[in-house]
C-alpha cells in the first residue's frame, strides 16, 4: 500500500513526471488589437505592392487622376461654351423671327398700297369719264364700280362698291341702303343668299347717306365648300321696296 503511494509520487514529481509550461496571460483585447494592426499592415503592403506593380507596368494613378481632372475641367468649359452658343443662337432666331414678321407686315402693307393705288387709278378713270360725258345723260343714281374678290380665308369674299348721285339728285343727300344677292353652287345644287341676312336687315354697314359719291366695302362669308357664281348689288332708296339700281359681277 505504501509502496503504491511512493510509486505514484515518483510518477508525478520524478523524472517521468509530465512537463509543465508557464505562459504569461495576455488580455483578449490586446490580442485583437495586434490582429487588427497586422491586417492593416498587410492591406497597406498589398496596396503598395499593387500600385508599385501598376507603375512598373506603365500605369501611374496620379497621372490618370490628373488627366481625369483636366478632362472634367475641359468638359465644364465646353458646357459653358455650349450654353453661350445656344444663347447666341436663340437670340439670332428671335431676331430672324422679328425680321421675318416685319418683312411679312411690310409685304402686306405693300400689297394693300398696291390695291389702293389700283383702286384710285380706276376711280380716277371713272371720274375723268364722267367729266367728259354729257351731264344731261347722267343717271340720277348709278353704280360706277362694283367688284368682288376672293379673300385669303376660304369662303370669304371682299366687295367694293362706288356709288354716284347726279342729275336731279345733285345737291341733295341720297339716303337708303344696299344689299348683295349671292348666287352659289354647292354639292351640285344652286342656291341664293342675301347679305345682310334676315337677322340683320338694317345693319349700319349697309346704309347709304351721301350727296355726290360714296364708296363702301366689306366682307361676306359663305361655306368654303360652295362655289360663288355671281354677286348682284341692289341699291334701295329709303322706304322703297324696289331697288333703284342693280349691277351684277363675278368674283375675281
Amino acid at each position: 500500500m505504501i509502496a503504491d503511494r511512493l510509486w505514484k509520487l515518483r510518477q508525478r514529481f520524478g523524472i517521468a513526471a509530465p512537463r509543465v509550461a508557464v505562459r504569461t496571460h495576455v488580455p483578449w483585447y490586446v490580442r485583437w488589437l495586434g490582429v487588427a494592426v497586422l491586417l492593416a499592415f498587410s492591406a497597406a503592403l498589398a496596396a503598395w505592392m499593387y500600385d508599385a506593380g501598376r507603375r512598373f507596368a506603365g500605369f501611374d494613378r496620379s497621372e490618370v487622376e490628373d488627366a481625369l481632372s483636366a478632362a472634367r475641367h475641359d468638359l465644364g468649359v465646353a458646357h459653358e461654351e455650349l450654353k453661350r452658343l445656344r444663347a447666341v443662337a436663340n437670340a439670332a432666331d428671335s431676331k430672324i423671327s422679328i425680321e421675318r414678321t416685319a418683312q411679312q407686315k411690310l409685304a402686306q402693307q405693300i400689297r394693300t398700297l398696291e390695291q389702293e393705288n389700283a383702286q384710285l387709278h380706276e376711280e380716277l378713270a371713272i371720274f375723268e369719264n364722267m367729266l367728259s360725258s354729257d351731264a344731261a345723260s347722267v343717271a340720277p343714281l348709278s353704280i360706277l364700280r362694283f367688284k368682288v374678290e376672293s379673300d385669303v380665308v376660304p369662303g370669304e369674299y371682299r366687295y367694293r362698291v362706288l356709288l354716284r348721285a347726279a342729275g336731279p339728285q345733285r345737291g341733295k343727300e341720297f339716303q337708303g341702303r344696299f344689299e348683295l344677292i349671292v348666287s352659289l353652287t354647292q354639292d351640285g345644287r344652286s342656291a341664293m343668299i342675301t347679305v345682310p341676312g334676315s337677322t340683320e336687315p338694317d345693319s349700319a354697314a349697309f346704309r347709304l347717306n351721301f350727296k355726290h359719291f360714296q364708296r363702301v366695302e366689306g366682307v361676306f362669308r359663305v361655306n368654303p365648300a360652295a362655289t360663288v357664281g355671281s354677286v348682284q348689288v341692289r341699291v334701295y332708296e329709303a322706304g322703297a321696296k324696289v331697288p333703284k339700281v342693280t349691277q351684277t359681277t363675278k368674283p375675281e
